[in-house]
C-alpha cells in the first residue's frame, strides 16, 4: 500500500515537472472528449427533435398512399399528394366520440419556394412540436379574414417580411412564373417565433383564402374569360370542396388504433390514418446513414486524439530514459516503472476527460438560449446521458490502455541503456 502511494506521489511530481508539455496533451484529450461527446449529443438531440417535429397529434389523415409519403407532404411540406380527400369527410371525423379536434390542411401553392398551408384557426390552438410546445407569435396576430397570412420565422427572415407587408402566392411549387395569383395579393398579419420545424418555412393562410384564389382557375391555369377580383372572390361561398390532409387529436391515446380502423374503413372515401411517431421512425430509418456518419466522425476524432496521446508519451519516454534509469538504480523494479507510466497516462487522460465534459456542459448552457432564440434549436442543457457517459468512459479507457505501450517499452529498457544512452 505504501509502495503504491509512493508511486502516485512520484507520478504527480514527475507530471508537474513536465506540466508545460503535458498541458497540451490534456488539452488534446479534452478537445477530443468535447468533440466526441458533443457529436453524440448533437446526434441524440437531432434524433429527438426530429421525432418531435409534430407532437400532440395522434393521427394524420389523408388519401391512401404510403405512410412516409403522407408524413412528408403533411408535416415536412415535401412532395405532392397523389389526391385530396373531401372536406366534408374530414370534418365528419369530428362526430367520432373519441376525436377531440381536427385540423384540415390544404397544400399545393408556394411563395418564392416556401410552401403555403391552408388551414383553420384551430391549427394555432392544437399544433404542437418539441415537448408539446404551442406555436407562438413573434409579432402581429393570427389571420381572421380572406387574403391574410401568418408566416414562419425563416420565411420572414429570408424574404424580409414584416407585419403589413404584401406578398403574392404562386400556384404549385413555384416553378412557373406565369402561375402567380398576382390579382389577389395577401397581407402579412403575423410572424411566428422560430420552432426549428417545417413551420418556420411555411406560409399559413385560411382554407377560405386557398379557395378564393383558385375560384377562377382550372387544371392549374386561369380560366379564360372568367377573372374574379379579390373583392368579388371574397364575397363567394368559400367552403372548400377538398383538402390535402388533416391532423387529428383524440380524447384518449388508448383509442388511437380503434379510431384508425374506423377512418380507414369509411365507405365511399379511400382515406388512411397514420401514427406520426411510427411514420417518423420509418423515415428516420430511411435516412439513418446521417446518424451513422456522425458516430463514425466522433469515433475518428477520439481515435486521432488517443493516437496523439500515445505518440506524445512515447516521445517523452525517449527523453526520460535517464530519469527512469535513475529510478531503477535506487531500487525501482521494471514493474514499478511500468506502473508509474500507467498512472501518469491514466491521470492525464482523466484530467482531459473531466475538462472536456465540463467544457461541453458550460458550452451547452451558454449557447442554448442563443440557439433557441435565433434558430429555435433546443440544445440539451443536461449533463451527459448514460450513453454519452459510455463514450466518456471509452475515451478514458483507451487513453489508459495507450499508456501500456510506452510502459512495456520502459519495462524492457535495461538499466545500462538508461544510464549510458546511445548518442
Amino acid at each position: 500500500m505504501s509502495a503504491m502511494s509512493a508511486l502516485w506521489r512520484l507520478a504527480a511530481a514527475s507530471a508537474w515537472s513536465r506540466r508545460f508539455g503535458l498541458m497540451w496533451v490534456v488539452l488534446s484529450v479534452a478537445l477530443s472528449t468535447w468533440l466526441l461527446v458533443g457529436v453524440e449529443r448533437v446526434r441524440s438531440d437531432v434524433r429527438q427533435h426530429f421525432s418531435q417535429t409534430v407532437s400532440g397529434t395522434d393521427l394524420i389523415v389523408g388519401a391512401r398512399t404510403g405512410s412516409v409519403q403522407l408524413l412528408l407532404y403533411s408535416v415536412f411540406r415535401m412532395g405532392q399528394a397523389t389526391q385530396n380527400v373531401r372536406y366534408a369527410s374530414v370534418m365528419a371525423l369530428q362526430q367520432d366520440p373519441s376525436v377531440a379536434w381536427v385540423v384540415p390542411l390544404s397544400l399545393g401553392d408556394s411563395v418564392q419556394g416556401f410552401p403555403v398551408v391552408g388551414t383553420t384557426a384551430a391549427y394555432f390552438d392544437h399544433f404542437r412540436y418539441g415537448q408539446r410546445q404551442a406555436l407562438a407569435l413573434q409579432e402581429g396576430r393570427r389571420f381572421d379574414a380572406v387574403f391574410e397570412a401568418v408566416v414562419g420565422a425563416e420565411v420572414a427572415q429570408r424574404l424580409g417580411l414584416r407585419v403589413g407587408a404584401s406578398m403574392v402566392l404562386r400556384h404549385g411549387a413555384g416553378v412557373i412564373e406565369s402561375a402567380d395569383h398576382a390579382d389577389k395579393p395577401f397581407t402579412v398579419v403575423g410572424v411566428l417565433k422560430p420552432t426549428a420545424t417545417p413551420v418556420d418555412r411555411s406560409v399559413h393562410v385560411s382554407l377560405q383564402s386557398m379557395e378564393a384564389i383558385h375560384r377562377d382557375w382550372a387544371m392549374g391555369m386561369p380560366m379564360p374569360g372568367k377573372r374574379l377580383s379579390a373583392q368579388e372572390a371574397a364575397q363567394l361561398d368559400l367552403t372548400p370542396q377538398s383538402v390535402t390532409a388533416a391532423l387529428v387529436g383524440l380524447h384518449s391515446r388508448s383509442a388511437v388504433f380503434a379510431v384508425q380502423r374506423r377512418i380507414q374503413s369509411v365507405a365511399g372515401e379511400p382515406m388512411m390514418a397514420i401514427l406520426p411517431g411510427v411514420a417518423l421512425d420509418e423515415l428516420w430509418d430511411a435516412v439513418g446513414w446521417a446518424e451513422r456518419a456522425l458516430q463514425v466522425m466522433g469515433s475518428l476524432v477520439a481515435t486521432v486524439s488517443i493516437a496523439g496521446l500515445m505518440a506524445v508519451v512515447i516521445t517523452g519516454l525517449e527523453q526520460r530514459r535517464r530519469e527512469l534509469a535513475v529510478l531503477r538504480s535506487v531500487g525501482a523494479s521494471p514493474r514499478h516503472v511500468w506502473a508509474l507510466l500507467l498512472i501518469e497516462g491514466m491521470g492525464v487522460t482523466a484530467l482531459g476527460v473531466v475538462l472536456g465534459v465540463c467544457g461541453l456542459v458550460v458550452a451547452a448552457w451558454a449557447l442554448a438560449p442563443m440557439a433557441q432564440s435565433l434558430w429555435g434549436w433546443p440544445l440539451s442543457q443536461s449533463v451527459p446521458t448514460a450513453g454519452q457517459w459510455a463514450w466518456v468512459g471509452a475515451v478514458w479507457l483507451a487513453g489508459s490502455l495507450a499508456s501500456l505501450v510506452p510502459g512495456w517499452r520502459a519495462y524492457r529498457m535495461s538499466l545500462s541503456d538508461g544510464l549510458s544512452p546511445k548518442i
